[in-house]
Protein backbone atom coordinates (compact mmCIF):
# COMPACT_ATOMS: atom_id res chain seq x y z
CA UNK A 1 0.00 0.00 0.00
CA UNK A 2 1.26 3.55 -0.54
CA UNK A 3 -0.01 6.19 1.56
CA UNK A 4 2.27 8.73 -0.08
CA UNK A 5 1.65 10.23 -3.71
CA UNK A 6 5.25 11.37 -3.60
CA UNK A 7 6.25 7.96 -2.92
CA UNK A 8 6.70 6.34 -6.57
CA UNK A 9 3.87 8.37 -8.04
CA UNK A 10 1.09 6.62 -9.17
CA UNK A 11 0.47 3.00 -11.33
CA UNK A 12 -2.53 5.15 -12.86
CA UNK A 13 -0.85 5.86 -17.00
CA UNK A 14 1.87 3.24 -16.81
CA UNK A 15 2.59 0.00 -17.80
CA UNK A 16 2.22 -2.18 -14.54
CA UNK A 17 2.77 -6.01 -14.21
CA UNK A 18 -0.02 -8.05 -12.57
CA UNK A 19 0.89 -8.40 -9.09
CA UNK A 20 1.17 -12.17 -8.00
CA UNK A 21 -0.35 -11.64 -4.40
CA UNK A 22 -2.07 -9.16 -2.64
CA UNK A 23 0.55 -9.09 -0.03
CA UNK A 24 2.67 -7.85 -3.27
CA UNK A 25 -0.11 -5.48 -4.81
CA UNK A 26 0.39 -1.87 -4.32
CA UNK A 27 -2.93 -0.19 -3.23
CA UNK A 28 -3.17 3.75 -4.27
CA UNK A 29 -5.30 6.56 -3.28
CA UNK A 30 -6.04 10.24 -4.21
CA UNK A 31 -7.14 13.01 -2.53
CA UNK A 32 -11.04 13.08 -2.60
CA UNK A 33 -11.96 16.63 -4.05
CA UNK A 34 -15.19 16.67 -1.93
CA UNK A 35 -13.83 15.96 1.37
CA UNK A 36 -16.84 18.03 2.80
CA UNK A 37 -19.24 16.15 1.59
CA UNK A 38 -21.25 12.67 2.89
CA UNK A 39 -21.50 10.68 -0.89
CA UNK A 40 -21.17 7.08 -1.26
CA UNK A 41 -18.60 5.50 -3.99
CA UNK A 42 -19.34 2.00 -5.11
CA UNK A 43 -17.64 -0.63 -6.63
CA UNK A 44 -18.77 -3.34 -8.71
CA UNK A 45 -16.17 -6.19 -9.57
CA UNK A 46 -18.44 -9.13 -11.31
CA UNK A 47 -15.95 -11.11 -12.11
CA UNK A 48 -13.85 -11.91 -8.60
CA UNK A 49 -11.67 -15.16 -7.99
CA UNK A 50 -9.88 -16.54 -6.05
CA UNK A 51 -8.39 -20.47 -5.06
CA UNK A 52 -9.95 -22.71 -2.95
CA UNK A 53 -7.45 -23.26 -0.06
CA UNK A 54 -7.67 -27.05 0.15
CA UNK A 55 -8.16 -28.16 -3.72
CA UNK A 56 -6.52 -25.26 -5.20
CA UNK A 57 -9.86 -24.97 -7.58
CA UNK A 58 -11.19 -21.88 -8.45
CA UNK A 59 -13.76 -19.58 -6.40
CA UNK A 60 -15.88 -17.16 -8.48
CA UNK A 61 -17.28 -14.34 -6.99
CA UNK A 62 -19.05 -10.88 -7.03
CA UNK A 63 -18.07 -8.06 -4.82
CA UNK A 64 -20.10 -4.87 -4.61
CA UNK A 65 -17.92 -2.38 -2.44
CA UNK A 66 -19.65 0.68 -1.50
CA UNK A 67 -18.27 3.38 0.95
CA UNK A 68 -18.09 7.13 2.37
CA UNK A 69 -15.04 8.65 1.75
CA UNK A 70 -13.11 11.06 3.76
CA UNK A 71 -10.00 12.36 2.38
CA UNK A 72 -9.23 9.48 0.21
CA UNK A 73 -10.58 7.87 -2.84
CA UNK A 74 -8.75 4.58 -3.95
CA UNK A 75 -7.19 5.03 -7.31
CA UNK A 76 -9.09 2.61 -9.69
CA UNK A 77 -6.45 1.07 -11.65
CA UNK A 78 -4.81 0.00 -8.23
CA UNK A 79 -7.72 -1.85 -6.75
CA UNK A 80 -8.64 -3.53 -10.11
CA UNK A 81 -4.63 -4.97 -9.91
CA UNK A 82 -4.75 -5.40 -6.29
CA UNK A 83 -8.05 -7.82 -6.86
CA UNK A 84 -6.67 -9.52 -9.64
CA UNK A 85 -4.08 -10.53 -7.40
CA UNK A 86 -6.21 -13.24 -5.21
CA UNK A 87 -6.56 -15.39 -8.92
CA UNK A 88 -3.11 -17.01 -7.04
CA UNK A 89 -4.91 -16.59 -3.56
CA UNK A 90 -5.68 -19.96 -1.75
CA UNK A 91 -8.21 -18.42 0.87
CA UNK A 92 -12.04 -19.41 1.95
CA UNK A 93 -14.89 -16.69 1.22
CA UNK A 94 -15.05 -15.07 3.95
CA UNK A 95 -11.38 -14.27 4.20
CA UNK A 96 -10.98 -12.75 0.90
CA UNK A 97 -14.36 -10.78 1.80
CA UNK A 98 -13.10 -9.15 5.14
CA UNK A 99 -9.41 -8.74 4.22
CA UNK A 100 -10.47 -6.87 0.77
CA UNK A 101 -12.50 -4.76 3.08
CA UNK A 102 -10.27 -4.30 6.21
CA UNK A 103 -7.45 -3.41 3.82
CA UNK A 104 -9.27 -0.32 1.98
CA UNK A 105 -10.37 0.49 5.51
CA UNK A 106 -6.33 0.79 6.55
CA UNK A 107 -5.48 2.51 3.12
CA UNK A 108 -8.63 4.94 3.20
CA UNK A 109 -9.79 6.18 6.60
CA UNK A 110 -13.13 6.14 5.36
CA UNK A 111 -16.51 7.31 7.15
CA UNK A 112 -18.19 4.58 6.52
CA UNK A 113 -17.07 1.14 3.96
CA UNK A 114 -18.89 -2.18 3.35
CA UNK A 115 -18.06 -5.33 1.02
CA UNK A 116 -20.45 -7.42 -0.31
CA UNK A 117 -18.78 -10.83 -1.16
CA UNK A 118 -21.91 -13.40 -3.69
CA UNK A 119 -19.90 -16.41 -4.07
CA UNK A 120 -21.00 -18.68 -6.68
CA UNK A 121 -21.61 -22.44 -5.17
CA UNK A 122 -19.15 -24.92 -4.64
CA UNK A 123 -19.97 -27.81 -3.09
CA UNK A 124 -23.26 -27.41 -3.77
CA UNK A 125 -23.58 -24.38 -1.12
CA UNK A 126 -23.64 -20.62 -2.23
CA UNK A 127 -21.73 -18.89 0.23
CA UNK A 128 -22.34 -14.55 0.65
CA UNK A 129 -19.83 -12.82 3.12
CA UNK A 130 -20.81 -9.36 4.30
CA UNK A 131 -18.87 -7.29 6.82
CA UNK A 132 -19.18 -3.25 7.30
CA UNK A 133 -17.51 -0.64 9.61
CA UNK A 134 -20.34 0.35 11.06
CA UNK A 135 -23.93 1.75 11.02
CA UNK A 136 -24.25 3.79 7.77
CA UNK A 137 -23.72 7.07 8.01
CA UNK A 138 -27.48 9.47 7.95
CA UNK A 139 -28.44 10.98 5.12
CA UNK A 140 -26.07 9.15 2.66
CA UNK A 141 -28.12 7.41 -0.02
CA UNK A 142 -27.31 3.60 0.07
CA UNK A 143 -28.68 1.47 -2.53
CA UNK A 144 -29.51 -2.13 -2.86
CA UNK A 145 -26.47 -3.86 -3.59
CA UNK A 146 -28.18 -5.21 -6.83
CA UNK A 147 -27.07 -8.71 -6.45
CA UNK A 148 -29.91 -11.19 -6.13
CA UNK A 149 -29.35 -13.87 -3.37
CA UNK A 150 -28.47 -17.34 -5.12
CA UNK A 151 -31.34 -19.13 -6.37
CA UNK A 152 -31.13 -22.90 -8.06
CA UNK A 153 -32.11 -23.22 -11.61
Amino acid sequence: MTDDLSRGGLQLGQPTPLPRSPEEARLDRVPNPHPDTDYLARFTVPEFTSLCPVTGQPDFATLVIDYVPDRWLVESKSLKLYLTSFRNEGAFHEDCTVKIGKTLVALLEPRWLRIGGYWYPRGGIPIDVFWQTGEPLKGVWLPDQGVPTYRAR
